[in-house]
């Protein structure tokens, strides 16, 4: 890998701001990559376009890439079918009723939304896509802005997969965990847990907001001066059905993700239990696959039901599956745009340069504090908490063994370092998905979201130096 040094910088700097500055999201991604691909090949703007279109074809060598658009896809299908089947009517009609004639029925609303999303913790896109979608009907009707509610769907998502071991992301930071002989990857990751203080204090923070009604700064001016459409798209008005319409096909979802994970990483040959086959298959499996077979059982259970219930017939079935999938074309174009960036920035070396320029005057006990704000520098530039996870993981692990600085601290400081990051980056796929699942502006999402994340970001570094001190 070629030394671009503070050169790397540029594509992702450029591509915030205009962001920013345009709210076209698609441009400055697009033009980011371009300048990126311009310093690569050396001021050559003809092999820098063709780099560019390029890239934008490499994102789809990558399985895992290519399993999470599919996904996106595939989730769109499903969702729409819920829709057409009156599940999410139903869903409403349930919760409204539950609520009925209860005190501060907005906040609960909101704290529901947000428990949701923290209970789909297989995924976070999966997360972010249900809760959008189906709440955001239910948010217009009573006038709660749909920026809260990216907030909600964002902040539940993330924090809650980074904070569960049987799902994507702890399989994928098991297999990270792998590469060092002298720790084991379960039990590191579990250990680090209860260390992982920007995630459990996000959630903390996510659904005292809801229930208080407390808002301040760029939220609060949105709460009092602004108020959503109403989306008359967002359900069937002409059907309502069982909530169970709703609640089943993404259960069948969640529930089946564990198992589609230790199936595809199933060894018989392994020495040990039945448990330790299982955590092998957990650190071996693919994440990226088994959530995608997950979403499939999920789509296809929806299909199924709905077809006892003749509610759907063949054509129909087809039909509201591909209109499900046409509502996420443009949150496929934006995740393909955000991959290559991220692969962008990996090629320039952008966070290896970050974290080389900060690390070298690490201490044993600042060490977590300032990992964490490595971690989150390098998410929030390249827009990716897993890019993050690989670089950081990779430099955190043997530093710590140098500097004698707590291990469970310094990858809880990785893995909670990454997702802050990530919250803050409009470039993050997740961020893009939070904004369009949810209906509203991209940067407006962005604008409410960061002071929250930047809150509680501010706390966690306050514990790292904490605990840093005293571990």
């Amino acid at each position: 890998m070629s030394d671009y040094g503070f050169w790397s910088l540029i594509p992702p700097i450029l591509a915030i701001g205009l962001a920013i500055r345009t709210k076209q999201v698609v441009f400055s991604l697009s033009l980011g990559i371009f300048v990126g691909y311009l310093i690569i090949q050396k001021g050559n703007i003809f092999d820098g376009f063709l780099s560019t279109i390029g890239a934008f074809v490499n994102v789809f060598q990558s399985k895992g890439n290519t399993r999470t658009i599919v996904l996106t896809l595939i989730i769109g299908a499903l969702i729409q079918l819920i829709k057409y089947s009156g599940g999410i009517n139903g869903f409403i009609n349930w919760v409204q009723k539950k609520l009925a004639g209860q005190s501060n029925f907005k906040g609960k609303v909101q704290a529901t939304s947000a428990l949701t999303g923290f209970l789909i913790f297989v995924e976070s896109n999966i997360s972010i896509l249900t809760v959008g979608t189906i709440f955001r009907p239910l948010f217009d009707k009573h006038k709660i802005p749909r920026e809260k509610l990216a907030y909600l769907a964002d902040s539940s998502s993330a924090p809650s997969c980074v904070l569960f071991p049987l799902n994507a992301w702890g399989a994928y930071v098991m297999g990270l965990l792998v590469a060092f002989p002298e720790v084991d990857p379960f039990k590191t990751l579990v250990y680090s847990i209860p260390f992982n203080f920007y995630a459990i204090l996000t959630l903390i923070f996510v659904f005292w907001l809801s229930f208080s009604g407390k808002e301040f700064s760029e939220m609060k001016k949105v709460t009092e001066q602004k108020r959503p459409e109403l989306d008359t798209e967002s359900v069937s008005p002409d059907r309502t059905s069982s909530p169970l319409n709703m609640v089943i096909p993404i259960a069948v979802m969640v529930l089946s993700m564990p198992f589609f994970l230790i199936h595809g990483g199933w060894d018989p040959s392994v020495a040990g239990g039945f448990a330790d086959k299982v955590w092998y298959s957990i650190s071996n499996g693919s994440g990226s696959e088994a959530v995608l077979n997950a979403c499939f059982a999920g789509f296809l259970t929806a299909a199924v039901m709905y077809g006892f219930q003749k509610i759907l017939t063949i054509k129909s079935f087809i039909d509201e599956s591909f209109k499900g999938m046409n509502d996420m074309v443009i949150m496929a174009v934006l995740m393909v745009l955000a991959f290559a960036i991220g692969n962008l920035c990996n090629e320039l070396g952008t966070g290896i340069y970050v974290s080389r320029v900060t690390s070298s005057w690490l201490i044993p006990e600042i060490a977590p504090a300032l990992i964490f704000i490595i971690s989150s520098f390098i998410a929030f530039a390249t827009g990716t908490s897993w890019g993050t996870f690989a670089i950081m993981i990779s430099i955190g692990v043997p530093l710590a063994f140098a500097v004698d600085a707590n291990l469970y601290l310094v990858i809880a400081a990785v893995l909670g370092g990454g997702v802050f990051g990530d919250h803050c980056s409009p470039i993050s796929d997740t961020t893009l998905i939070a904004s369009v699942a949810s209906g509203c502006d991209h940067i407006d999402h962005v604008r409410t979201q960061l002071p929250y994340a930047l809150f509680t970001g501010g706390l966690a570094v306050i514990f790292y130096l904490i605990f840093g001190a005293i571990l």
